[in-house]
């Protein structure tokens, strides 16, 4: 009866954090718009949750996530972007199963988290590369080049964004392992 229940739970807890996933991006209140690209404030908050609880779990979130991307009419370009999170929350959460503590030790946690953002900027200047060297972007990003459009912009404003949704779903994480000892509870599924 006891592995129902956590599977139960653990399915519950993904099919929330793929609806959460895919709803902030749409009705997010917080958008910072650096022409010609764009970064939703909490839009990684699910994906960085689920890496927290389990491999399967973060896999599974990411391609949900970015399933909602291509049915909700997103362009392609950003649909593969939302496709390079499996990349950093694989791994991500393959180091997070052999060393939890990370994420409660401040330094080791903002080292962890800059990695990561590394990972997930790298992947996403990849995609993002392969669409403008095959001329298929918006004007905005070939007025303002490479470096500028692709590197700085998609680049390293990755690297600041994802810090930044990590770290609120870390203080979200922290804070109902607090109060409701989930941390164990998901331990326990995998």
């Amino acid at each position: 009866m006891k592995t129902k229940t956590n599977q139960t739970l653990k399915l519950t807890l993904t099919a929330i954090l793929i609806a959460i996933g895919i709803l902030i991006p749409m009705i997010s209140p917080v958008k910072i718009i650096l022409e010609p690209a764009s970064f939703t404030l909490a839009s990684h908050v699910a994906i960085f949750i689920a890496m927290f609880i389990s491999p399967g779990v973060a896999l599974t979130v990411a391609l949900g996530t970015t399933m909602g991307f291509f049915l909700g009419g997103f362009p392609i370009v950003i649909t593969l972007r939302a496709l390079t999170h499996v990349v950093f929350v694989v791994l991500g959460s393959q180091l997070l199963k052999k060393r939890p503590s990370l994420l409660n030790n401040k330094g080791q946690s903002i080292l962890f988290s800059l990695g990561i953002g590394i990972v997930h900027a790298v992947s996403e200047i990849a995609v993002v590369s392969l669409f403008y060297f095959g001329g298929n972007m918006t004007e905005g990003y070939y007025a303002q080049g490479f470096m500028s459009s692709v590197l700085l912009l998609v680049g390293l404003g990755t690297v600041i964004h994802s810090m930044i949704d990590f770290t609120i779903a870390q203080v979200i994480w922290l804070g109902l392992e607090k109060r409701t000892n989930i941390g164990k509870k998901v331990a326990s599924i995998q």
